[in-house]
């Protein structure tokens, strides 16, 4: 019998949920377009569906819907994609509409994701995003790299 898809990464599938509003409006968060399109094309099947994904106890505990095809399932597809270091980010939708500065958000969050077990910690970004992902301070003063003034021998040290 096989799983689809399978292992420890897909088996404990984040599943907090979170829902915005401001001014008791709701905020519409899309989660399409969240993950790589690389990934979308090339790692998740069109016609791969999740496939006994939901037998046996599941550690994160996320459903997947089963009438779906996995290069869909794009909370998955953002999950599968390990990260390099400890603490990570990984995005979970997108606000399409602007926010000001000074507005209140009002977040609603239901807290399922069990971190206590391993002393892990849950933390919610709200962030701008761009092509180049979240928050890129190195592009606001971006070094001058063919600038011989950097060379260490080209430096007036002490001011003279």
């Amino acid at each position: 019998m096989s799983i689809v898809p399978c292992g420890l990464i897909a088996w404990s599938l984040f599943n907090d949920t979170y829902s915005f509003s401001r001014n008791n409006q709701q905020l519409t968060l899309n989660k399409k377009g969240i993950s790589w399109k690389s990934d979308r094309d090339h790692k998740f099947g069109k016609n791969v569906y999740p496939k006994n994904f939901q037998n046996g106890k599941l550690i994160g505990g996320a459903h997947l819907n089963s009438s779906i095809p996995l290069s869909e399932q794009e909370g998955l597809i953002v999950w599968m994609r390990t990260a390099a270091l400890p603490t990570f980010r990984k995005l979970y939708g997108k606000i399409e509409v602007d926010l000001h500065a000074g507005e209140v958000i009002q977040v609603t969050l239901e807290n399922n994701y069990n971190t206590y077990s391993f002393n892990g910690k849950k933390k919610l970004v709200l962030s701008t995003t761009s092509w180049l992902g979240g928050k890129n301070d190195f592009l606001v003063k971006p070094r001058r790299l063919g600038d011989p003034s950097y060379l260490s021998w080209n430096r007036n040290p002490g001011g003279h």
